[in-house]
């Protein structure tokens, strides 16, 4: 986590300071790395100190804190944007507006940085270090019976080699560990529900459905806004109803709010330029039923993948498994991301959201059939 925090500093200056696009493109990608590390370690690691009673609770702040992030970076850009008099003007110190959209990364980068360098080291993993000391000690900062912690890591890990990637293949055999497809079907299925599609191109969609440009922008924000709210009640919830509830629960209302938008889009008139055409009952109806969906979501899939990803595996198989789920999530976030615009141009909004409705129902039966509740049980006891 420290290596990432300097990976998210250098790449927020550079990316800012970038003076062609090939280096822009590269502080990009050492962004995207960072990232991409970041979405791994961080479940892990709060699984992995988080007392068993409120774990759910904890981990569930990954997602507050990626809805906040989201909203933020909008906020900023739109504050620094209107000050400037655009995103070309010239701004702070002679340098134009939309490189201190970049280098205002900087600030919750330093602050990650500062962070990590106040919190322990995972007595999960100082104990298969053979730290056993160090281990107890954090355990008894972190709260309960810090010696019968111990203990039970030490059993769960007794006979276990160094974790590798060959740990989520079944010894013997050539197929993946059953656990993994799991954590990897959630990975898919809470992206394939559409939801980056609301954020990255949120201008896009309500600008297709007749919105002037500064009326989307505002609707994007309030996008934004409705995520942080929505996963309020999700870290309430989630150590009182359980992981499973939430995902059927969440399933069912973005099912419904995806096909309510599509059918909203479906039955209204096009315009010339082939652009629909709401009338003002069909777009109150629109705008409700996305902030619902965004609602369904927030206290659902949105934080609790996240939570079941860093505390469903095994001990031995975490990092792999959780990095391999992980890698799944951003393969499925891109491959939503970079198919929206041309079925947007095939199928029209209505096309678009009735696919990622079908998403979410088909997330039904595989919740229903393959997560196992985690509530209240120990890394250990899974």
């Amino acid at each position: 986590m420290l290596l990432n925090a300097v990976l998210f500093l250098a790449s927020a200056f550079a990316t800012g300071a970038a003076g062609s696009a090939g280096f822009f493109i590269t502080s990009r990608i050492v962004g995207g790395l960072a990232i991409g590390a970041a979405s791994v370690l961080a479940p892990m690691y709060i699984a992995e100190v988080a007392p068993a009673h409120m774990r759910g609770r904890l981990a569930s702040l990954q997602q507050m804190a990626i809805v906040l992030g989201l909203f933020s970076a909008f906020l900023s850009n739109d504050i620094i944007a209107r000050i400037a008099g655009g995103a070309g003007a010239i701004f702070w110190l002679g340098a134009p507006a939309w490189r201190w959209m970049f280098w205002m990364e900087a600030v919750p980068a330093a602050a990650f940085l500062l962070g990590v360098l106040f919190i322990p080291e995972s007595p999960r993993f100082l104990i298969f270090r053979g730290k056993r000391e160090q281990a107890r000690r954090i355990f008894a900062r972190i709260g309960g019976d810090a010696v019968a912690l111990v203990q039970q890591v030490e059993q769960s890990l007794r006979g276990e080699h160094r974790p590798r990637l060959s740990d989520l293949i079944i010894p013997g055999t050539r197929r993946i560990a059953p656990v993994l497809w799991v954590g990897m079907g959630l990975a898919a299925f809470q992206q394939f529900v559409g939801i980056n599609v609301i954020f990255y191109y949120g201008e896009v969609l309500w600008k297709a459905a007749g919105a002037t440009e500064q009326w989307a922008l505002r609707i994007n924000l309030l996008t934004g806004f409705v995520n942080i709210l929505a996963t309020i009640p999700a870290i309430a919830l989630i150590d009182r109803t359980g992981r499973k509830p939430l995902l059927l629960a969440g399933s069912v209302g973005m099912a419904l709010t995806l096909g309510a938008m599509a059918v909203v889009f479906a039955t209204a008139g096009l315009a010339a330029d082939g652009k629909p055409v709401l009338t003002h009952v069909a777009a109150v109806a629109g705008l409700t039923a996305a902030n619902l969906y965004i609602v369904a979501f927030g206290v659902s899939w949105g934080p609790v993948m996240w939570v079941l990803l860093g505390e469903m595996f095994p001990n031995q198989l975490r990092g792999a498994a959780l990095a391999v789920s992980g890698a799944t999530n951003w393969a499925a976030n891109f491959a939503v991301t970079v198919t929206f615009l041309p079925l947007l141009n095939a199928a029209g909004l209505a096309g678009a959201y009735a696919l990622y409705a079908m998403g979410a129902v088909l997330s039904l039966p595989f919740v229903w059939t393959a997560v196992r509740e985690t509530k209240g049980k120990t890394l250990e006891q899974m």
